[in-house]
C-alpha cells in the first residue's frame, strides 16, 4: 500500500512538472558566468520570461541584477528602453548596468566584458526589461507581434505584478520606472497603470515610489519645436536664419503647411546647417546621415558558421574615418548572437532569430503608426499633471548637448506643470567641479527635480556616468544634488 502511495505521489509530481514545463508563464535562471567576462559574476545576475497579455501569449525578457551594497533595503528600479521596440542591452553594456564591453581589440571573436564601476546597482536593484517584441521577448502569434504605447504600459505592469509575487522580498522595496528617451512616453504610463491598481485594490500592491527618465521624449509638439530654438542657442544656426524660420514658421517647424513656401524655404536652411551634426551629442562625429541607430541595422550579416553572428567594425573599414559613437553599439549585436552567450542567459531556443538592438518600430519625426506599431500618445504631460496630486517623486535628466530631446523642450513642458519653485537654477558638483545644473519643484506630496548634466548627450548616464551615479545616489537618499 505505501508502494502504491509512494507511486501515485510520484506520478503526481511528473504531471505537475509537465504541466510547468507546457505552460511557463514565468521561468528564471541564476547565471554565474557569461562569455567574455573572466571568471564566475562578482554580482548576482537572473535573467527570466514573463508571460503577459490576456492570453499570456506575449513574452517579456528580463536581466535583473541584485543590489551590490544591500539588495534588502536599496530602491528596485525597472529601466525601460527608448525606440520603441529596442533592447534594454545597450543600457546594459553602455549606460547605467554593471558590465561593460571593451572595443578597442576587433579581433576577437567574443568582445571582453568589464565591470562598470559606475553602475547603477551599486545602490539599487535593477530590472532591465527587453520591451515587447524587442532584444530576447517575443510573440507567440503574429496578432500578438502588435503593440502600442498603451499596451506596452499595460503589458510592463502585468510583468512587474507577475514578477513581484514571484520576487516578494522585493515587494516592500521602494519602487521607481526609469528610462530613456521615448519612453519619456511609456514611463508616465506605466507608473499611471500602477497608482490606477494599488487604488483598485489589486495584489500584489506595487510600492511605486516615483520615476527617473532621462532626456525623454513628452510631448510631440513641445520636444520637436524646441530643436530649432535648441540649435540657435548652442550657435549652429546664425541669428538671422533662426528669426527668418521662427517668423515664416509661426514657431511650428514640424507641421509646415505645403503652401507656407517661406517656411519651407528657412527650413531647407536649416537642415544645411544641421544635416551633418549627430544629433544624439552636437560635438561628436556623426557616423551615417541617419543618426538613429536604426541605420546600424542594414549592416549584412556575416556568412560565419553562427547563423546569427554580425561582423564587428574592423580598423581596416574604419581607416581614414573618425571614431564613432554608434559604432560601438555593433558589440551589443555581436555579444547577443553569440549561440554560447545565448545558452548562458538561457535564451529558449527557436524563439529569436537574429538579436537587433532596435526592431523597425523605431520612432522617428513624422513616421506614422506601422503595422505593427500604433504611435496612440503623443504627449504624458496630463500624466504628469496628474501625479502631481500623488505621493510620489520625479527626476528628470537632460543631457546638455543632447539636440534630439533638448533641454529647452523639458524646461518647457515642466513650467507647464505650474508646480512651486522650491529651489532656483544652480549648479550641482562632482569632486569639487559643475556637473550641470538643477532645479526643484513640489506640489503637496509630489516633488520633481530637473538636473542638466554638463556635456551630456542623448542619455547622459552614457556620456557622463560618474556624475549620474552621484546624481542618482544623493536623490535616492533625499538629498541636494
Amino acid at each position: 500500500m505505501k508502494f502504491f502511495s509512494k507511486f501515485i505521489f510520484r506520478v503526481f509530481l511528473f504531471i505537475v512538472v509537465l504541466l510547468n514545463l507546457s505552460n511557463p508563464s514565468f521561468s528564471q535562471t541564476i547565471v554565474r558566468a557569461l562569455p567574455g567576462f573572466p571568471g564566475d559574476l562578482p554580482f548576482k545576475l537572473e535573467t527570466g520570461y514573463v508571460e503577459v497579455g490576456e492570453r499570456e501569449d506575449v513574452v517579456l525578457f528580463y536581466y535583473f541584477v541584485e543590489s551590490e551594497r544591500n539588495p534588502t533595503d536599496d530602491p528596485l528600479l525597472i529601466w525601460i528602453a527608448g525606440g520603441p521596440g529596442c533592447s534594454t542591452l545597450r543600457s546594459f553594456f553602455f549606460q547605467i548596468g554593471p558590465l561593460t564591453i571593451e572595443y578597442p581589440d576587433a579581433s576577437k571573436e567574443i568582445p571582453d566584458l568589464h565591470l562598470n564601476p559606475y553602475s547603477w546597482t551599486k545602490l539599487a536593484n535593477v530590472i532591465f526589461l527587453d520591451a515587447p517584441t524587442s532584444g530576447f521577448s517575443y510573440a507567440k502569434s503574429p496578432e500578438t507581434y502588435k503593440n502600442s504605447d498603451t499596451l506596452s504600459a499595460k503589458y510592463t505592469y502585468q510583468f512587474l505584478s507577475k514578477w513581484l509575487q514571484k520576487h516578494p522580498k522585493f515587494i516592500s522595496n521602494p519602487l521607481y520606472i526609469t528610462g530613456i528617451s521615448y519612453s519619456g512616453i511609456t514611463i508616465p504610463l506605466i507608473v499611471q497603470e500602477i497608482f490606477n491598481g494599488n487604488e483598485a485594490g489589486n495584489e500584489p500592491r506595487i510600492n511605486i515610489a516615483g520615476y527617473i527618465i532621462g532626456n525623454p521624449l513628452t510631448d510631440r509638439k513641445i520636444d520637436f519645436n524646441t530643436r530649432i530654438p535648441y540649435a540657435h542657442q548652442v550657435a549652429l544656426l546664425s541669428d538671422e536664419i533662426y528669426e527668418s524660420t521662427k517668423a515664416n514658421c509661426n514657431g511650428e517647424y514640424v507641421n509646415v503647411q505645403a503652401s507656407n513656401k517661406l517656411c519651407q524655404s528657412a527650413l531647407e536652411k536649416v537642415d544645411e546647417c544641421l544635416e551633418n551634426v549627430y544629433i544624439y551629442h552636437i560635438l561628436e562625429p556623426i557616423c551615417t546621415s541617419d543618426s538613429s541607430t536604426r541605420s546600424l541595422l542594414q549592416k549584412k550579416i556575416s556568412s560565419s558558421t553562427n547563423k546569427y553572428s554580425v561582423p564587428l567594425p574592423r580598423a581596416a573599414k574604419l581607416k581614414g574615418q573618425q571614431w564613432c559613437r554608434e559604432n560601438t553599439y555593433l558589440y551589443t549585436d555581436v555579444w547577443a548572437n553569440i549561440l554560447s552567450v545565448r545558452k548562458a542567459l538561457n535564451i529558449r531556443e527557436g524563439t529569436i532569430g537574429k538579436w537587433v538592438r532596435c526592431n523597425t518600430d523605431h520612432y522617428v519625426i513624422g513616421k506614422n503608426d506601422t503595422v505593427n506599431y500604433a504611435y496612440d500618445v503623443s504627449s504624458t504631460l496630463d500624466n504628469h499633471r496628474n501625479f502631481t496630486k500623488k505621493n510620489c517623486r520625479a527626476l528628470i535628466i537632460s543631457g546638455d548637448h543632447d539636440m534630439a530631446f533638448s533641454h529647452l523642450g523639458t524646461k518647457h513642458w515642466i513650467r507647464d506643470l505650474h508646480l512651486n519653485v522650491d529651489s532656483t537654477w544652480a549648479p550641482w558638483f562632482v569632486k569639487q567641479q559643475v556637473a550641470g545644473y538643477t532645479e526643484s519643484f513640489s506640489h503637496d506630496d509630489f516633488t520633481l527635480t530637473f538636473a542638466t548634466v554638463k556635456d551630456g548627450g542623448h542619455a547622459a548616464q552614457e556620456f557622463k556616468p560618474e556624475e549620474c551615479l552621484a546624481m542618482v545616489s544623493r536623490w535616492f537618499d533625499h538629498n541636494r544634488l
